[in-house]
């Protein structure tokens, strides 16, 4: 059987699930429920400095977004971090700990962007027995108004400056979580591990509106006739999260710099992907806000079944697996020739690839043959694009099937080439042409 155990940057859990910093983790009740269902560790809902706690609003916090059959697609949430008294906070915290010792608490901290707030409530963080603290840099609403969160994570100069003070006064690893409302993620990394951030943790919600009432005019959710923008989460978020994820363990500047993967994760295959592209461990949320606590247990059984199915022995034979396979578009290889198929048996005559190829893109599918409703695909218009694959409903009716090298490809008359070649060479590039010249 697979060991699931996790050791990240020296936090030791049971397995790589977490509960991220959120609704699901703002007091012990929550938290110890949760270590009953599965979860190996969870972070703690995000802590303020000593004095008056936060103030949220006391009406709707989320607004959704469903697919057709109303699954839970995403989520815009205005909460913002705990409104509970830090000492009581402190107290849970400490006895949690102590009651589950083979688990990992991380404390989430948010304090204004000065010295003496993280140098005060560092000290008072340790004494819990907490494992290590995770640096919010990501709350996009609310809070960044006040000069933090997201404000924080989109300034690199301020990211790392906040990781050194922390550094310099506790002992506890040290988690930058990174805000997506950035244009390189890689720049906030960078800075994080030159501050000396002992890894990152990615992403934090992204800015939005998911909706607007269409009867008073109003961004939902709507508080008193009014909305605001939100961090949305969930599923949706989850191609935005990978790819992050994947620039931080590409880049030559942060390669090596550990990840704890956020974003959309709701099944142990998203927590897979994950892990393949290079998150030593993962954070959920959402799915546990849709599902409940036991969710966990489906994850980790799915993973561990996987790679007992697979051969890996232990997370370390599976994390950043996919890393190298990541790459710029200009070197994907241009001889490689794919064309769609349909499997006639599997086929339910729907006709949804037809209109969608017809209609836009190549014209490549056929929807009537000797008078009779029928749909393949014509080889010789087909650039294999894979946009009947993703639009037809029914699992594995249509393929994409690569060409063998020296066969001929009908839609250019050329013979397939077994080279590999990209678009750094490629005539029609004029740099290519230029460095020629």
């Amino acid at each position: 059987m697979a060991d699931l155990r996790n050791n990240f940057v020296g936090i030791k859990s049971p397995n790589p699930f977490w509960l991220a910093s959120a609704p699901p983790t703002d007091k012990a009740y929550n938290v110890e429920r949760a270590f009953k269902a599965g979860w190996g560790g969870v972070v703690w809902k995000t802590l303020g400095e000593e004095g008056p706690p936060v103030v949220n609003v006391n009406g709707p916090r989320y607004g959704a977004i469903w697919g057709a059959d109303r699954r839970l697609l995403g989520l815009n949430n205005i909460e913002l971090i705990t409104d509970r008294d830090l000492y009581t906070n402190l107290r849970e915290m400490k006895q949690v700990k102590m009651n589950w010792p083979d688990r990992a608490l991380i404390a989430s901290i948010m304090v204004p962007c000065e010295e003496q707030a993280w140098k005060a409530i560092l000290p008072l963080v340790e004494e819990t027995g907490a494992d290590g603290i995770e640096l919010n840099f990501g709350c996009p609403h609310g809070m960044s108004e006040r000069g933090m969160g997201s404000a924080v994570g989109q300034v690199p100069e301020y990211i790392e400056m906040v990781v050194r003070w922390c550094k310099q006064y506790t002992r506890m690893p040290v988690i930058t979580k990174l805000t997506p409302n950035i244009t390189d993620v890689r720049r906030p990394a960078r800075a994080a591990k030159a501050g000396g951030t002992d890894a990152v943790s990615l992403i934090n919600t992204i800015n939005s509106i998911v909706s607007v009432d269409l009867d008073n005019f109003a961004p939902n959710p709507t508080v008193g006739g009014k909305g605001s923008h939100g961090g949305y989460c969930g599923p949706a978020v989850k191609p935005i999260a990978l790819n992050m994820v994947a620039e931080i363990a590409r880049d030559p500047e942060t390669y090596g710099l550990p990840i704890s993967g956020i974003g959309g994760i709701t099944t142990w295959r998203d927590a897979a992907e994950f892990l393949v592209l290079g998150a030593g461990n993962v954070q959920v949320c959402t799915a546990a806000m849709t599902y409940g606590f036991k969710i966990v247990q489906e994850m980790i059984t799915g993973l561990s079944d996987w790679m007992d199915e697979k051969g890996h022995r232990n997370l370390d034979d599976i994390t950043g697996r996919a890393v190298p396979n990541v790459t710029d578009w200009q070197y994907l290889n241009l001889n490689y020739i794919a064309k769609a198929k349909i499997d006639q048996d599997a086929c339910i005559k729907c006709g949804r690839c037809y209109i969608v190829c017809e209609d836009t893109s190549h014209q490549a599918i056929t929807n009537f043959v000797d008078g009779a409703r029928h749909f393949e695909v014509m080889d010789e218009e087909c650039v294999g694009c894979n946009l009947c694959v993703s639009v037809c409903p029914v699992e594995n009716c249509i393929t994409m099937e690569e060409l063998p090298a020296g066969t001929l490809d009908k839609r250019t008359g050329r013979v397939v080439d077994p080279n590999y070649a990209n678009w750094t060479t490629h005539p029609n590039n004029p740099m290519a042409r230029q460095a020629a010249e």
